[in-house]
């Protein structure tokens, strides 16, 4: 099976904006920022912002590893990313575990994240 790195569309300038996992990073985030909104006032400065600032960091990592002029800087950067995507895992199953989610936002928040992983990875795996 063939791995789809970019996505073929000239309007876009940066490099990094073709790549699908950076487009995928970036619709998580926003899904993840909508799911936190919900949270209670009192997880304002704990999970609400460390989720969200794990979900935004996926795609800054990528974009910010594109740039690299080499793929061993480009690997640490999507390690990173990888590292990023962890830890929403991770608030995810927290937020889940205190019923700030319901079982279908978990569900769809989980596989959007075990797809992009999975993405992630090729996409590491195609740099060596």
């Amino acid at each position: 099976m063939k791995f789809q790195l970019y996505k073929t569309d000239n309007s876009m300038s940066f490099k990094f904006e073709k790549l699908i996992i950076w487009q995928k990073a970036m619709d998580l985030a926003e899904k993840v920022h909508a799911a936190t909104k919900a949270f209670p006032k009192e997880e304002l400065y704990n999970l609400t912002s460390q989720s969200r600032r794990a979900a935004d960091s996926i795609a800054l990592n990528i974009s910010e590893g594109s740039i690299s002029q080499s793929n061993p800087e480009q690997n640490k950067f999507i390690g990173y990313a990888l590292r990023s995507l962890a830890e929403v895992v991770t608030c995810i199953h927290k937020a889940k575990r205190r019923n700030y989610i319901d079982e279908s936002t978990f569900t769809e928040l989980y596989q959007d994240s075990f797809n992009l992983m999975n993405m992630i990875v090729a996409f590491k795996n195609n740099l060596k």
